[in-house]
């Protein structure tokens, strides 16, 4: 029984090793062989040892643990702590700067690119760091902080910071992050693409500054026609233009 029970942890542990490979072949293009993946992808090396420093943890081998991480961190640049509970079939593109917290969980089918930091808010021995569900992804330097909880299939656009809770199927940008756009239930069929995550925010100021040009050049035009009409200039006060010349009070501007 006892041989059994080895030869089933060895399989189990091969087939981890080839799910993780097959992930990074089909979420970086990159990819060209199995060899240079085992090889050359820090990413995939830096969950590889997680394992191993999250075996010893559950097993409250702790120092040990940490030493392993610790190596982890020196070796690929992720710094996962031993206590972070990490899905199958994650990817890490590049790794570089990734920082997962102890009380972090990360779900099946995540993508994290380089400079993703799952951070906590609370010096209490709690849960104080994100829950990533399944299929999330998660752009380059974007951070996450607290015990908040980022639903299946979502998307967080680089250099985010989220510090509520996101909906499922949802797309987030910006500082502090906002929904950008909410799924229809379907995973999207690529994962994250930066360039097509519109900001709504700066959609809407785009608009407010061009009615406000439009609105000026109105005022003038009026400007225009009281002056013909033979009215003092003097008599009309004067409009400061809060684009190019700010009203400067005592204190700041207004």
């Amino acid at each position: 029984m006892r041989n059994i029970s080895v030869l089933e942890g060895i399989r189990r542990i091969i087939e981890r090793l080839q799910e993780d490979i097959r992930a990074a072949r089909e979420n970086d293009p990159a990819a060209r062989s199995t060899w240079e993946i085992i090889l050359c992808y820090p990413g995939v090396h830096a969950l590889w040892l997680h394992r191993v420093a999250h075996f010893l943890w559950k097993r409250r081998r702790y120092l040990l643990a940490r030493l392993v991480s610790h190596l982890n961190r020196a070796l690929t640049g992720v710094e996962i702590h031993p206590g972070a509970r990490i899905g199958r079939r994650v990817f890490i593109d590049h790794g570089m700067g990734v920082v997962i917290g102890e009380t972090a969980e990360v779900g099946d089918d995540a993508i994290l690119y380089q400079g993703v930091v799952l951070g906590g808010t609370s010096r209490q021995k709690t849960k104080r760091h994100p829950t990533v569900c399944n299929g999330v992804v998660i752009g380059a330097g974007a951070i996450l902080l607290g015990p908040i909880t980022v639903g299946e299939h979502a998307r967080i656009g680089a250099g985010s910071v989220v510090v509520r809770s996101v909906p499922a199927h949802a797309t987030v940008v910006g500082v502090p992050a906002h929904v950008a756009r909410l799924g229809n239930g379907a995973r999207p069929e690529t994962a994250l693409e930066h360039g097509r995550i519109t900001d709504p925010l700066a959609g809407a100021l785009e608009e407010i500054s061009h009615r406000y040009l439009e609105l000026e050049e109105r005022i003038a035009r009026l400007e225009r026609q009281l002056l013909g009409k033979g009215v003092c200039a003097e008599e009309m006060e004067p409009l400061p233009s809060l684009l190019r010349e700010p009203n400067v009070r005592e204190g700041g501007v207004q």
